[in-house]
């Protein structure tokens, strides 16, 4: 490799070297964390696949117990969610990762051995304990690797494989059930012991491949980890009049103003170039690690506090919780719905695989789009459409087969909808504590719909589910109405710090500085910081 210029990682002649360092970064990031993620789906509704199995016969469930056992999981899921993202910062995604997957790996094996209704509660709040901390680790992990405007396509890369699993869950449980009687267990019970098995060696393979940081990559030459580091620290020389920050890239003359570009959503606002005469002394505003860059940032509850002042985390969360109704219940209850349209057993577990195939290829594709066009709320609004169409099929169809039809919108409007709602706070805020606690939030928030969701696909409505349908499209309506909401605050805050209505936040900060409130860097609250719509 030629000599790299870390001073201007994003100088046009490195693109060669950026090209060869993001696929490299790829090859090691990505297929650990889309087998996680794909373990993470398969065990997290294997339970369903199981209950077509004959499972709740088994366990002598009766009533609306299913449905408590699938709600009781995101008791300890939503818990969990704060509380790891904190253990990510100490243990790092390397370690971290994989521990969870491996210990819930462990717990789906003994889910296998459940005899009764309350061994079940206790194997669902154990799942959750630990299933709960990997999306939000997983989505902050991958921010500490690549730029904000290369982010959701990573995020749909592995987000897909949760479609996959969708589909490969169903054809496992296809084949596992055909072990019915093998060792004189039962073929639901195969699907928990070899399901578990298979995700504790996805962890295994993960805790062996995935760099703990760009900084340690193995996979780089020195050479190669500096430019990497450098590549997501960038600030340009401080005569120039653009403060880089995470995701913005390249560089404006001194005596240039600053424009933003219809192929640049994340360029600086356009400013009066005297005001950032005032920011050259601010900390840099990534945060992420890096010793020739920033130091490392400090864990403040100044930080966490301003997490929850932070108006995107409860319009983007409230919306990813009105979408995650339709995404658990879809999921948790497909092969019950297939069921229901003259589908029988294996048959069902077999049909209900079909729709995560297409909506699997839509997740890649848009978020491909997405990261070209820099958006991610208007991508989930010209999206959920989809959704609301499949859903008003399975209200108004008089035959199965339009029905099936439905199932397929469904997914193809849910599925690649949730890595743009992911990376929106990934994107929209700076500093590593923030970014953390907001990660989190957003997730803790959404995966309260698992309440809703576990209840309202209940077996009197078989076979049609109009109840199930009716509630599920209301809730994808509110979700189009939160995330457009969102857009729209973003949009009107980069208005406002286009027109220097932000400016005050430079005294603000350094105010906090002085009375030793923060050590933390400005982050987002940086005049020329823009949003990501």
């Amino acid at each position: 490799m030629a000599a790299l210029d870390i001073c201007d990682p994003e100088h046009p002649d490195h693109e060669a070297a950026r090209t060869s360092l993001i696929r490299k970064v790829d090859l090691h990031v990505l297929p650990g964390l889309s087998l996680l993620w794909l373990a993470c789906f398969i065990d997290r509704t294997n339970i369903g696949n199981a209950k077509v199995g004959g499972m709740d016969h088994s366990l002598g469930l009766h009533g609306n117990q299913y449905n408590v056992g699938l709600a009781v999981f995101y008791i300890t899921y939503i818990l969990s969610e704060l509380p790891s993202n904190y253990m990510l910062r100490i243990l790092g995604g390397k370690i971290w990762l994989p521990f969870l997957v491996a210990s819930w790996g462990v717990i789906t094996i003994f889910s296998g051995f459940m005899k009764n209704y309350a061994s079940l509660i206790v194997v669902r709040l154990l799942l959750g304990l630990f299933e709960g901390g990997l999306l939000p680790g997983m989505v902050v992990y991958l921010s500490t690797m690549y730029k904000r405007n290369e982010l959701q396509l990573r995020v749909g890369i592995f987000f897909a494989s949760a479609s996959l699993s969708g589909a490969f869950g169903g054809l496992l449980a296809y084949g596992i059930e055909m072990m019915e009687g093998v060792s004189r267990q039962k073929g639901w019970q195969w699907v928990f012991f070899l399901e578990g098995i298979g995700t504790v060696l996805i962890a295994a393979f993960a805790l062996y491949y995935l760099p703990s940081s760009l900084e340690k990559a193995s996979f780089l030459t020195p050479e190669e980890r500096e430019f990497a580091v450098a590549r997501l620290k960038f600030v340009p020389k401080l005569n120039q009049p653009a403060l880089a920050l995470e995701g913005q890239e390249g560089s404006i003359s001194s005596g240039d103003q600053p424009e933003a570009t219809l192929d640049d959503k994340t360029a600086p606002t356009p400013r009066d170039p005297t005001k950032f005469e005032q920011e050259k002394a601010l900390p840099l505003l990534n945060t992420d690690g890096g010793q020739d860059t920033a130091p490392v940032e400090k864990f403040e509850m100044y930080e966490v506090i301003r997490a929850f002042k932070e108006p995107q985390v409860w319009l983007t969360g409230i919306g990813y919780m009105s979408l995650c109704v339709g995404l658990y219940s879809y999921s948790l209850f497909l092969p019950s719905i297939v069921a229901g349209m003259g589908f029988h057993g294996t048959q069902a577990q077999l049909y209900s695989s079909f729709p995560y195939l297409p909506a699997s290829g839509l997740v890649v594709a848009v978020a491909f789009v997405a990261d070209k066009l820099q958006l991610r709320g208007p991508m989930v609004i010209m999206l959920l459409p989809l959704t609301i169409i499949g859903y008003i099929l399975g209200l108004v169809a008089t035959t199965n087969t339009v029905r099936y039809v439905g199932v397929f919108f469904m997914a193809a409007g849910i599925y690649p909808s949730v890595p743009s709602i992911l990376c929106i706070l990934p994107n929209n805020t700076a500093g590593l504590t923030k970014r953390s606690v907001t990660t989190a939030l957003q997730l803790m928030i959404a995966n309260c719909a698992g309440f809703i969701a576990t209840f309202i696909y209940t077996a009197d409505q078989a076979p049609q589910y109009k109840k199930g349908h009716s509630i599920a499209l209301a809730f994808t309506c509110l979700a189009w109405v939160m995330l457009g909401s969102n857009s729209l605050y973003c949009a009107w805050e980069n208005k406002a710090r286009a027109a220097g209505r932000r400016d005050s936040n430079i005294k603000k900060y350094q105010t906090l500085v002085e009375a030793g409130k923060t050590s933390a860097p400005i982050g987002d609250r940086a005049p020329n910081f823009k949003l990501t719509l």
